[in-house]
């Protein structure tokens, strides 16, 4: 599994969305190592420079095998996580299974599987299209294959409230790492998974499942807002909400200093 590795102290590690990899977390990360940290960020399974995991996409296996990364890298003690989007739900199965392992968690605009996702899902309610559309098999990607630049950009322009974080060579690097149908199809597993990762989630909540640790739960002003805390609030009670203003879904991208005024303190 390919990680960026840098630094000396705790460790944190940051979990990219969907459609990113590693690099995404490039205006964040410096300023963490400077922090006292040891970041690692890795390229989720199956995209960029790590490979797929024989057990699948769930969410929960991703997270164990993640956890492995740090164990291979000699890093132990608690760790603090940091999760946007996809790997904002990675986080949370991480910090559920192995909660004494997990100092501080930070969500970063998502919707969390069997604790608000659904209803996201919902288009005849007013949710987002792409979740059906992504978990439908083969379907992506042969309609998404040869046009991945179109794509893309589309993607970013739509979901960015700020156009200046993603200027053509940023989404150029994105497009590489997902074009063709195998590399979409690794990317859309992380989809495929999500009702058995929502069902997962949601008994634990049902059998009386809390988040001990404390969560930071950081919604884009014209994303996801405050409505992430909302969700979080009935498996944490330790929450933190917290809303930057100016940014769209891809908050340390297009907001990156006032995501790092809120992130450094709370991961203290």
């Amino acid at each position: 599994m390919g990680s960026y590795v840098a630094g000396d102290g705790p460790p944190v590690v940051l979990l990219h969305g969907w459609p990113q990899t590693s690099s995404a977390w490039r205006q964040v990360a410096p300023a963490l190592v400077a922090a006292g940290y040891t970041v690692v960020a890795p390229d989720l399974p199956g995209v960029g420079s790590s490979g797929e995991l024989a057990s699948g996409y769930g969410k929960d296996d991703q997270a164990t095998a993640l956890r492995q990364v740090l164990y291979h890298l000699g890093l132990d003690g608690p760790v603090r996580l940091v999760g946007h989007d996809i790997g904002g739900m990675i986080a949370f199965s991480w910090a559920r299974q192995f909660p004494d392992e997990v100092a501080r968690l930070a969500l970063v605009d998502l919707a969390i599987p069997g604790l608000g996702l659904e209803q996201a899902m919902d288009v005849a309610r007013g949710g987002r299209w792409h979740f059906g559309f992504f978990m439908a098999e083969a379907v992506p990607e042969f309609l998404i294959d040869g046009h991945e630049e179109q794509f893309f950009a589309h993607w970013f322009a739509t979901l960015a409230a700020s156009q200046r974080a993603f200027p053509p060579d940023v989404i150029a690097e994105t497009t590489a790492a997902y074009r063709g149908s195998d590399a979409l199809r690794r990317g859309f597993g992380h989809y495929r998974t999500l009702l058995t990762d929502g069902q997962a989630n949601a008994d634990w909540l049902t059998s009386g499942g809390q988040l001990p640790m404390p969560v930071a739960a950081i919604g884009g002003e014209h994303a996801v807002g405050d409505r992430l805390a909302q969700a979080v609030h009935r498996a944490a009670p330790h929450v933190e909400a917290v809303v930057v203003a100016g940014a769209g879904h891809f908050v340390a991208e297009e907001q990156p200093q006032t995501f790092l005024a809120h992130l450094i303190p709370f991961l203290r």
